[in-house]
């Protein structure tokens, strides 16, 4: 319920459409809520009626953010990956089966792609930050939850299994994953891995414009870009080395 109102903020949502998202009945979603409402993890427009994130969930994200939120350490590299090439440069990290953006920085480049911004949820597989994680994930990992995810209905039979399959070969290959706008025609992206301290694709630094910009000159260079920030914010995370040097 928490995870299908932080996709509607911050403008909220209903309690039929939350009812909706989280495939249970409307009494037993509005029950849900006012539960959550008494402890203050979401709150209610009064004029409205609609639902939001409440107070506590603050509390408890600034708690947890000790351990889980690298968006400080990371926003030097975002920064310095728009800055290089005038794209929107991003910071996502993976929460169980799916990609979550926690931070957007905008090249200087005008013309942008709004697919990706901070909040946004893909499954994996899904957009670039999605599909380079899950590339990097241990073999059976990997296909258990391509045994399970259906994600053809909602974006397209480009992300069947197979097709998939395909994609996360060509990535693992190359070391950084291409979405050649398969979620928005005319909206490309390219993510790099970011690794946690066991090895794991925890979070992923990418790129998105649109489709002229990503020429197959360009590419390469991008992701030249996306590999090397990929791997110093791994290094530092690691505790590997302290950064000293200015991101550039």
């Amino acid at each position: 319920m928490l995870r299908a109102l932080s996709t509607a903020m911050p403008e909220g949502a209903g309690t039929s459409d939350l009812a909706r998202a989280a495939s249970l009945s409307r009494p037993t979603a509005h029950r849900l809520l006012s539960s959550l409402a008494a402890q203050g993890f979401v709150d209610r427009d009064q004029r409205s009626g609609d639902w939001l994130l409440g107070p506590e969930l603050y509390l408890l994200g600034a708690v947890a953010a000790e351990r889980y939120d690298i968006s400080e350490l990371a926003r030097p590299h975002v920064a310095a990956l728009a800055e290089a090439t005038g794209e929107s440069a991003f910071l996502s990290a993976k929460r169980g089966n799916e990609s979550v953006c926690l931070l957007r920085e905008d090249g200087s480049f005008p013309i942008r792609s709004f697919v990706l911004y901070e909040g946004k949820r893909f499954p994996l597989g899904v957009a670039s930050a999605g599909l380079v994680m899950l590339s990097f994930l241990p073999t059976e990992q990997r296909e258990r939850y391509l045994a399970h995810a259906s994600l053809e209905a909602e974006h397209g039979a480009a992300h069947r299994p197979d097709a998939l399959r395909g994609r996360i070969a060509e990535t693992r290959d190359r070391g950084y994953a291409v979405n050649p706008g398969l979620v928005v025609e005319g909206s490309w992206g390219m993510g790099a891995a970011v690794f946690d301290r066991s090895g794991s694709p925890a979070w992923a630094l990418s790129l998105t414009g649109i489709e002229p910009r990503f020429t197959a000159e360009r590419r390469p260079e991008m992701g030249r870009l996306l590999l090397e920030h990929a791997h110093r914010l791994t290094q530092a995370l690691a505790g590997e080395r302290h950064q000293t040097a200015p991101i550039h």
